[in-house]
């Protein structure tokens, strides 16, 4: 186990971090009746944003680029996975402390990390894995990579464990390995951005775009169908799949050819029935624009056995989603959103966190949300 500390230098550049306050603390996004069920009602109350600027160092590794967050029960903290590929710093994730109450988002303070190990118990060559998600499981810790679609690369799901020691990774379904014409596999850069855990243990990775079989990713007209892997915790095969729909493209660049996208990039787990999914997506000249969903998986189709979602002729009913909150709507301007997680305030509050990616960039930053959040009937 590698453990590592904020210096003294780091710790005062922590504290010249920014609060930020775009919106009164308390105010409310009321969803009464997703999907028309009512018994799925959720309330979020805004609780204030913060910001740590790209450029901290800990203890000789600069922080950014956190793509997936957990809530850590046993502890009352966070651990944050960074997607930094090796070229910064080891593949690493951090341990936070989360400073949010009923009163505000008064802080965030980064502790220790630990670094994550190859199947041969040894640090990551440079550029030989891309970490997105995270997750505390029964057992250890479940963390996802993208792979790399351009060296063909397959992304992976593993465990590891507390000290960041390879425990085992879980069977990659047909179909998503990357391949060299492209005709199927994940496309690059958009792979098992998502990792969910339901309470009864149920494993959900979710693919940001389709798989190049399955269609064409998100555009301003179309959308994209993105599958959800289900595995379950005692077993390394995967269970089922489902078809997330992901919504279009919701604001053109600026100039006719500038960048666009929209994908999923983070769930979680509410229950065993459903889950909050963020939709990031970004145009040039405007920025991010970031929408949670709540999931409905009960009636989807299980497309485990569909090879091709383009080109099958078989019936196949995707999750239900319902809209639950958009960021922009709500008057925040939300950076690279990548990680979620539902937590305990310090009085107890469920609170759920989320954090932006900073990709290292002068230009972004390491970005934190917190809202209240209750649902109507559990």
């Amino acid at each position: 186990m590698i453990k590592r500390y904020l210096s003294t230098t780091a710790f005062a550049l922590l504290l010249s971090t920014s609060l930020v306050h775009a919106k009164d603390i308390g105010s409310k996004v009321d969803t009464a009746c997703p999907f028309g069920d009512c018994a799925a009602g959720i309330t979020f109350s805004y609780l204030g944003e913060f910001i740590i600027p790209t450029g901290q160092i800990v203890d000789s590794t600069e922080f950014g680029g956190i793509s997936g967050l957990d809530f850590d029960a046993s502890t009352g903290r966070y651990i944050a996975i960074s997607d930094d590929r090796s070229e910064r710093g080891p593949v690493r994730f951090y341990e936070l402390d989360i400073d949010v109450s009923a009163e505000g988002l008064k802080g965030v303070t980064v502790g220790k990390h630990v670094v994550l190990k190859d199947t041969n118990q040894e640090a990551f060559a440079a550029g030989a894995v891309d970490p997105e998600a995270v997750r505390i499981g029964k057992g250890g810790f479940y963390w996802s990579s993208e792979g790399d679609a351009k060296a063909l690369v397959a992304p992976f799901i593993r465990i590891a464990s507390p000290d960041g020691a390879f425990l085992r990774e879980f069977t990659l379904p047909k179909g998503f390995a990357p391949t060299a014409d492209q005709s199927t596999g994940i496309r690059d850069n958009l792979a098992f951005e998502g990792l969910a855990i339901s309470p009864s243990g149920a494993i959900f990775a979710g693919v940001e775009a389709a798989l190049y079989q399955d269609g064409p990713i998100a555009s301003l007209t179309n959308g994209t169908l993105a599958r959800i892997v289900r595995y379950d915790a005692a077993d390394s095969e995967p269970k089922a799949q489902y078809i997330y729909p992901v919504s279009v493209i919701p604001q053109a660049p600026t100039k006719a050819d500038g960048p666009r996208d929209n994908g999923m990039s983070e769930m979680v787990a509410i229950d065993d029935r459903h889950l909050l999914a963020v939709e990031r997506s970004y145009a040039q000249g405007y920025g991010n624009n970031i929408k949670l969903f709540m999931i409905d998986l009960d009636g989807a189709t299980d497309v485990s056995g569909i090879d091709s979602l383009a080109s099958s002729a078989e019936q196949a009913v995707p999750v239900r989603k319902s809209q639950v909150l958009d960021l922009r709507a709500f008057g925040l301007t939300p950076d690279n959103i990548e990680a979620m997680a539902i937590g305990k305030a310090t009085d107890g509050t469920d609170v759920l966190i989320l954090a932006a990616d900073n990709n290292f960039s002068g230009r972004q930053k390491s970005q934190f949300y917190a809202f209240e959040i209750k649902r109507h009937s559990k």
